[in-house]
């Protein structure tokens, strides 16, 4: 498995604070944590949709003025 995701690790798994591409992960005791593709897939999902969301709202705040402004 190739440990790349990150940030969808780090949703998945909370308590690993250590990622090595080659060796895994690891807790803050140093032990491997066993992950599941399947679940860094469904955080992965989770984090780009709430980064569409965050995206969507900054493209309509630029779009409408705000009420002070008008």
């Amino acid at each position: 498995m190739k440990y790349s995701d990150f940030d969808a690790i780090k949703r998945a798994y909370p308590e690993v604070v250590s990622i090595d591409e080659t060796h895994g992960c690891f807790d803050k005791d140093n032990k491997t944590v066993t992950v599941e593709q399947s679940k860094i897939d469904t955080a992965r999902t989770t984090l780009n949709t709430e980064a569409a969301a965050v995206a969507y709202k900054q493209k309509r705040a630029a779009e409408y003025h705000s009420v002070v402004d008008q």
